[in-house]
């Protein structure tokens, strides 16, 4: 299965570059070799090795150094995120997205710097956190990876005005219930879903309008099918990570946000195929 998906991933890879670059490795080969790492679960020094390549396709290999440098260019990046783009826009914008958080524990003894403790459940641990709103894509529309003890609310106020505009209603659940991220929704014309942290506790301040919409609307039997809507998220998640492409625990390899944010980039991207495989109206296509 992995070489077929890569298969396709290596003509998608060649089709999105449009660089000019006259480096010695073109920016598709060094994001091939990268996503044959990934798909794999190994670092991309195993990737580097002939060995350890069984596809119909032929790839130059670099040496570790020069794939490691390449990856934190604008070029390399850029071709990814159109990858990932391409996968979001093969499926009609939704109406109602759901917003959520999963945690990326790291070991408690790790020396990362940027892992940091924060709420994992109902409990704590060390690490970092992806947070996603997903719509009816089979990759979430907007993502973003930050260390674990940063608010899922205020990571919220940075992907909701990256949604399209499409979006009306974003449901997520009690620990999105903030005024100000309210008034981001509200601003970018959808309208935030969330059930409030301590009921019957709405307090003396001034209260977003939107928010106080929101608890309008949740008693409604629209608002409560709204929130059983939420669970989808977590099946999107689920789906993620019960699968051999899919998203597991954290190599002991892929520490600091720059290479967690790209191995979990490429994770959603192979998930997203994964799930279209043998499905060609599914499958995304360049205009």
């Amino acid at each position: 299965m992995e070489r077929e998906l890569w298969n396709q991933l290596y003509i998608l890879a060649q089709q999105c570059d449009r660089s000019n670059s006259n480096a010695l490795y073109r920016d598709w080969e060094i994001v091939v070799i990268y996503f044959w790492a990934v798909m794999n679960d190994r670092p991309t020094s195993w990737a580097t090795h002939r060995e350890n390549w069984n596809t119909d396709q032929l790839v130059r290999l670099p040496d570790q150094s020069t794939i490691s440098r390449r990856l934190r260019t604008t070029n390399v990046l850029a071709l990814i995120d159109d990858i990932y783009t391409l996968f979001v826009s093969c499926t009609v914008m939704a109406r109602y997205l759901c917003i959520d958080g999963k945690p990326l524990p790291v070991g408690d003894y790790s020396r990362d710097p940027d892992a940091k403790n924060g709420r994992c459940g109902k409990g704590f641990a060390k690490g970092y956190k992806l947070h996603a709103v997903w719509g009816n894509a089979v990759i979430p529309e907007v993502f973003e990876v930050k260390s674990m003890n940063v608010g899922e609310a205020k990571v919220a106020r940075q992907l909701i005005p990256k949604l399209n505009e499409t979006a009306q209603y974003v449901v997520g659940d009690k620990q999105y219930d903030s005024n100000p991220l309210h008034d981001v929704a509200l601003k970018c014309g959808c309208q935030l879903i969330a059930e409030q942290k301590r009921p019957g506790k709405l307090g003396h301040c001034q209260h977003s309008s939107a928010r106080l919409k929101c608890f309008e609307i949740i008693p409604t039997r629209f608002g409560q099918a709204l929130l059983k809507y939420r669970d989808q998220i977590e099946r999107r998640f689920g789906k993620l990570t019960c699968v051999g492409l899919g998203l597991g625990p954290l190599p002991a390899w892929v520490r600091r946000i720059h290479r967690v944010k790209l191995w979990v980039q490429v994770k959603l991207i192979t998930n997203a195929l994964h799930y279209t495989y043998g499905k060609p109206k599914n499958l995304p296509a360049l205009a």
